[in-house]
């Protein structure tokens, strides 16, 4: 008489659930081995399809963080631009390791040992080439030119990290944002000349800019304000050519996100040739907060700051 063996089910049961583990070890790494193709400023990157841990280097900060990102790695911001993000994204900042001051010093041993699958990063293009073969010898690199269009740069980064359904729900309401300001002061963008004036922090003493932060493209270009094109970064001049400003309609200055003169730029407002000027005399000055993350959000701010200047405008006799 053959008595049947009690192990055989738990056999076949092992060698099936063996056979399922083998299966699905094969489909993650497979799954984690797809890629896709981004076109980036440093030319068709082979990027992970579904990237998890992401390091995020210069202005490549503020760009990932608008749109949700959690880096796991970044270099540091200013305190004025962080003070500027929402407080979700400041813990996602804080939640980040810091690789250094700024992204042309950064730590990359240190980088490396977090061992992310994807580094945007947004330097000079003379810092990104000597960065460059340290960068993607540990992963995959997106490099976001400082030149580069910024709605281009967010696309790249959204494509990239997976975020695409973020992005068109901001531009979306961007896009709403805009329309509202070009049907609202359509007499003031028609009839009125503007002119950006501003002094960064790294300028030199009794030097302003005209035209010069990447908000004046945006405005320019989505709203369709009368504002000169003077080139990338503008061009700079001298107190002593403060008065030239007499021949704009409106001038836009700098604030801070509190709404506050910028601390570079109040040794002009100061002066006796700007107050002398015949739109700060009549109150068609209009402070304008930029940020440098040049994103839907940002922008968004960027919106709110000239709709207040705008409808804070004396009206036309």
């Amino acid at each position: 008489m053959i008595i049947p063996s009690l192990r055989r089910p738990t056999a076949v049961l092992t060698a099936a659930l063996l056979g399922v583990s083998l299966v699905l070890s094969a489909a993650i790494g497979a799954s984690a081995q797809e890629t896709r193709t981004i076109d980036a400023d440093n030319g068709t990157i082979e990027a992970p399809a579904n990237p998890q841990r992401i390091a995020t280097l210069g202005r490549a900060n503020g760009s990932f963080l608008a749109l949700g990102g959690k880096p796991i790695a970044v270099t540091k911001l200013r305190q004025g631009d962080f003070d500027a993000l929402l407080e979700d994204q400041q813990a996602a900042y804080e939640a980040a390791t810091l690789l250094g001051t700024s992204a042309s010093e950064a730590d990359l041993e240190k980088l490396a040992s977090l061992k992310p699958d994807l580094i945007f990063i947004s330097v000079p293009n003379a810092d990104f080439e000597q960065m460059k073969e340290k960068l993607e010898a540990i992963a995959p690199t997106i490099l976001l030119g400082f030149h580069s269009d910024w709605k281009r740069r967010v696309e790249v980064v959204a494509e990239a990290s997976n975020k695409v359904d973020v992005l068109n729900k901001q531009k979306a309401d961007y896009d709403q944002q805009v329309a509202a300001i070009k049907t609202k002061y359509a007499e003031t963008i028609k009839n009125d000349t503007f002119v950006e004036v501003g002094s960064g922090e790294f300028s030199k003493v009794a030097v302003f800019h005209l035209n010069g932060s990447t908000c004046t493209e945006v405005v320019r270009a989505d709203v369709g304000l009368d504002i000169a094109d003077l080139g990338e970064g503008g061009q700079s001049r001298s107190y002593e050519q403060i008065g030239a400003l007499a021949d704009y309609d409106v001038i836009l200055y700098p604030v801070d996100h509190k709404g506050n003169v910028t601390e570079a730029f109040r040794p002009m407002t100061e002066s006796s040739a700007w107050q002398a000027l015949p739109a700060v005399k009549s109150g068609r000055t209009v402070g304008i907060y930029c940020p440098l993350d040049r994103s839907y959000p940002g922008n968004s701010r960027y919106m709110e700051s000239l709709d207040r200047g705008l409808a804070a405008l004396p009206k036309d006799e």
